[in-house]
């Protein structure tokens, strides 16, 4: 091996104990207790684990790298031990160490991206410990229940579907395997929602919660806001624009969706949408500028999206959207497919991105700007329902504060689509 490479695994080892000892010598800092391991015996661990490795190279033999991490588990142990013996209880930083040192035998065994990921996971990990916990206490019943459901569509039953084409030409584009995994990934992009409102809490903001929920449920937010603004007419700018981040986080949660499954149709999706989010980020600027209130604690209810079912109730709904979006384009063209598309998007605009991205996947799939623009108009049509929900269910004010944006983002759907 050449000098420099082993110089340069050595200084990215010695970069992630430095890392993970950095956010412990601040973590004891604010906590005020004594120090047990921090930036510099991080670093030496790291370091370690990147000479036993080194070592084992060298010798071809595992046992320097048992022998050295052997040694290493036993001085963690001895000072758990004490601590303990001490009163103060807790295995995390003697655990921490552990890792600091396996990824540092990773990076000299060039496994680069994942030392340093793990290295990058610790230090989150360690860093987040008040707002893990306070996750962890607020967790239900429910919760557990449902995230056990989850895990047992991705991890059991996902695995053992048949990874292959079912259905009579031109329709033979079902697939249980790629359909399942669709409804594992929409459902975890709304548990990524769902845990960061768990963790950070919607009481941190209005604006944020719209955020936040916007992953999880833009109608959620709508319909959620909609009914307080009637019992809180003051705060109609704040409500707007947390109604307007979630319709905009939605246009960029299609965006994630068509690059998962069709990255070649994302070369002319992401000029429409990008648009229509701009546009809502500028009327949210503007709505942000123009509102003066303390943060209300308000309260939007979410429940945990790992329910089996209304997973397999989407499973049911892409399967659908996906023969009648097939049926009307081969019958009725490319204006067939839009106005699938538009009653689609009225409830769903998940399943209907998902469907078109699939269709015009390969060379004998739909035209991609028809695709595009079938996208849009699933967008445009469930951003008008949302709409409406605020129009009609909503306090005057909020009318108000919310038909400038929501006129500006479909108009800028609409018009780039048919430009491209």
């Amino acid at each position: 091996m050449e000098h420099y490479s082993i110089f340069y695994r050595f200084g990215v080892a010695l970069i992630i104990g430095f890392l993970v000892g950095l956010q412990r010598e601040y973590a004891f800092k604010h906590q005020g207790k004594e120090l047990a391991a921090g930036v510099r015996t991080f670093s030496l661990i790291s370091l370690i684990g990147c000479t036993a490795a080194m070592m084992t190279s060298l010798t071809e033999s595992p046992l320097p790298f048992i022998a050295i991490i052997s040694i290493l588990g036993l001085l963690v142990t001895v000072n758990y031990f004490i601590q303990a013996w001490r009163g103060e209880s807790g295995l995390t930083t003697e655990v921490a160490a552990l890792m600091t040192a396996l990824a540092g035998a990773l990076v000299y065994w060039n496994n680069m991206a994942l030392g340093v990921a793990l290295a990058v996971t610790t230090t989150i990990l360690l860093s987040f410990k008040l707002e893990l916990h306070s996750f962890a206490r607020h967790l239900t019943k429910p919760d557990i229940f449902s995230t056990l459901k989850f895990a047992v569509i991705s991890v059991i039953i996902l695995p053992v579907l048949p990874n292959k084409v079912y259905g009579p030409e031109p329709f033979n584009i079902f697939n249980p395997y790629k359909i399942w995994l669709l409804i594992v990934f929409i459902s975890g992009i709304s548990f990524i929602g769902y845990i960061l409102i768990k963790i950070i809490g919607p009481r941190k903001g209005i604006s944020l919660t719209g955020l936040l929920g916007g992953l999880a449920s833009s109608t959620a937010v709508t319909l959620s806001f909609t009914q307080r603004s009637r019992d809180n007419t003051t705060l109609a700018k704040p409500f707007a624009l947390a109604i307007l981040i979630a319709w905009t986080v939605m246009f960029a949660r299609v965006l994630i969706l068509v690059a998962a499954i069709n990255s070649s149709m994302m070369k002319l999706l992401w000029i429409p949408l990008t648009a229509s989010m701009f546009a809502g980020l500028i009327y949210c600027f503007y709505l942000y500028r123009a509102q003066h209130y303390d943060a209300e604690k308000e309260h939007v209810s979410f429940s945990n999206p790992f329910e089996l079912g209304p997973a397999i109730k989407f499973g049911i709904l892409f399967t659908l959207i996906l023969f009648v979006s097939k049926a009307a384009q081969i019958y009725m063209g490319s204006i067939g497919l839009y106005f699938a598309s538009i009653v689609a998007g009225l409830a769903d605009v998940d399943a209907i991105t998902l469907s078109v991205a699939k269709l015009s996947q390969g060379s004998q799939g739909i035209s991609h700007i028809i695709a595009v623009r079938a996208v849009v108009f699933a967008c445009v049509a469930n951003t008008f329902v949302k709409g409406v929900i605020v129009l009609i269910g909503s306090d005057a004010g909020l009318k108000r504060a919310i038909l400038p944006g929501f006129l500006l983002m479909m108009a800028t759907s609409l018009v780039v689509a048919f430009l491209i």
